[in-house]
């Protein structure tokens, strides 16, 4: 699910092999390709939300970024999707249906961030 060129093998093992069954966030930060790369993009969204249903994942965060106060890099789209478990999101992405749509999502992406997170309490953090 990710712009084949910067796949983190390593990364992508782990989250593979992790018999993690807890929910997870994946953070997707998001750049346009400039010819057509909005048009594309949401052309995948229409055609994967029917896979990232079937997963039991689910779209909860969704925005266009505006004023950039730290750092350098600039998105064009923020997204955050809940997913049941790593092992729903590499079912997912390995269905040979939704590969067939993953073209419009490298067709539109200049470049992209995958993020998968795990939800910790400020208290928990705080702990240390």
């Amino acid at each position: 699910m990710m712009i084949h060129n910067d796949i983190r093998p390593d990364q992508f093992k782990v989250l593979a092999e992790s018999a993690d069954e807890r929910p997870f966030v994946m953070l997707n930060l998001l750049k346009f390709k400039k010819d057509g790369g909005r048009q594309n993009y949401a052309r995948y969204l229409r055609e994967a939300s029917r896979f990232l249903e079937a997963a039991g994942g689910k779209l909860i965060f969704l925005s266009e970024p505006r004023e950039l106060l730290s750092g350098r890099q600039e998105w064009d789209l923020l997204m955050l999707v809940r997913y049941p478990s790593r092992k729903a999101f590499i079912e997912m992405a390995g269905n040979p249906d939704y590969l067939k749509i993953h073209r419009y999502r490298e067709a539109a992406l200049e470049d992209a961030v995958l993020y998968a997170t795990d939800e910790i309490s400020a208290r928990d953090f705080l702990r240390g």
